[in-house]
């Protein structure tokens, strides 16, 4: 909302967030769970994991890359144990990737302006490279799911606004540091159709007022490579239609691309993020695998308007899994890029954003911001 796409050149390939895990970071992470190694130890295990994952998206040929989210544990606890205000008793755990039990007594504190160290992470990863980063991070509704006795709401879901204008601020943060792109993850969403509409007005909250490119991630759950919930995206429509995002991640690979009807039906008219690569499986798709897939979706929205992703994140593929598979989707997309008569790449000094004046706000009613995990 308010920002041009982030590359000027067609079917810009990015990820959706998360990167692959090696085996010896779970260990490590787990390790310091255990009391085995030091919150310093690991910040600078975490630094050494975020510049390899940096270098293989780089040499992939991804356009726009990630931190990896090597920090995070899972998609839940870096937020919640960082929000003040939520109360986490036992910070042990038997396993890293475990959640926390999280409560909320009491109402969260408005006036709290405490960094959630969102941008510090933003910034680190900025001056690791020269390609613009896509930076992600849980949304609102999902938070709350994992949060239990919050006695303190009466209405369920003031609690997922009240989180909504806590990540507004950590949002508006990460745009001071220079942040150009960032998304809002719903995993848990697919699991609670019935709350579209509170979904989408909590993501509103959060991209008030923070003029950046905004992307929305949805998907069915990705968890120990299994997703939560089945389904189709009808329940998003027609309340997403009110999300002012610029764009919609949504996974295609493993579900097939039956969906993409619905961005037809319901005249979804900005960006999509399409899931190409399947995270759930290990084998590795081919370049022409990825270029049909493309040629399926360019049938329903305007290549102009699309970005190519894997279908969520890659953190539960072994490492050179994930490398192949990234390999794959940029060569699938070169394919159909040259079959559009199209540069094989953009212009490399032409990959930042242009200044906000430059194109239309995405806002409802205003025209698409044009082409372009993200």
């Amino acid at each position: 909302m308010g920002r041009a796409p982030l590359l000027r050149h067609l079917l810009p390939t990015t990820v959706v967030g998360s990167y692959s895990v090696p085996e010896w970071l779970e260990r490590l992470k787990t390790e310091y769970y255990q009391r085995r190694i030091s919150a310093a130890h690991l910040a600078e295990i975490h630094e050494v994991a975020i510049k390899a994952a940096i270098k293989d998206q780089e040499q992939a040929g991804i356009d726009i890359v990630s931190d990896g989210e090597l920090r995070r544990d899972n998609d839940i606890d870096y937020f919640l144990a960082r929000i003040p205000g939520v109360l986490i008793e036992r910070r042990a755990k038997t396993d890293y990737y475990d959640y926390f039990e999280a409560e909320v007594a009491a109402e969260l504190p408005a006036d709290d302006k405490e960094s959630l160290g969102l941008a510090a992470d933003y910034a680190f990863t900025s001056r690791l490279t020269d390609r613009p980063v896509k930076f992600s991070f849980t949304g609102p509704f999902s938070l709350s799911r994992r949060i239990s006795g919050a006695s303190a709401y009466r209405d369920p879901a003031d609690l997922v606004r009240a989180l909504a204008r806590r990540l507004n601020l950590e949002a508006r943060s990460l745009a001071v540091a220079g942040a150009g792109f960032l998304q809002i993850d719903e995993p848990f969403l697919a699991g609670y159709p019935d709350q579209a509409e509170l979904a989408v007005e909590a993501v509103n909250i959060v991209t008030d007022g923070v003029p950046v490119t905004w992307a929305l991630h949805v998907c069915y759950g990705n968890r120990h490579a299994r997703p939560s919930w089945e389904g189709h995206y009808d329940f998003l429509f027609p309340a997403v239609l009110a999300a002012r995002v610029d764009q919609l991640v949504l996974e295609f690979a493993r579900k097939g691309l039956e969906d993409l009807n619905l961005i037809k039906e319901y005249g979804w008219p900005y960006q999509l993020g399409l899931g190409v690569i399947d995270v759930k499986s290990a084998a590795v798709e081919t370049p022409e695998l990825v270029a049909e897939r493309i040629r399926r979706a360019a049938e329903y929205v305007d290549p102009g308007r699309l970005m190519v992703n894997p279908d969520c994140g890659l953190r539960h593929l072994a490492p050179e899994v994930a490398r192949c598979k990234l390999r794959a989707m940029v060569s699938g997309a070169l394919i159909v890029r040259t079959e559009l008569g199209l540069p094989e790449r953009g212009d490399p000094n032409n990959l930042t954003p242009p200044a906000p004046g430059d194109s239309a706000s995405r806002m409802p009613g205003s025209q698409p911001t044009g082409d372009s995990n993200g």
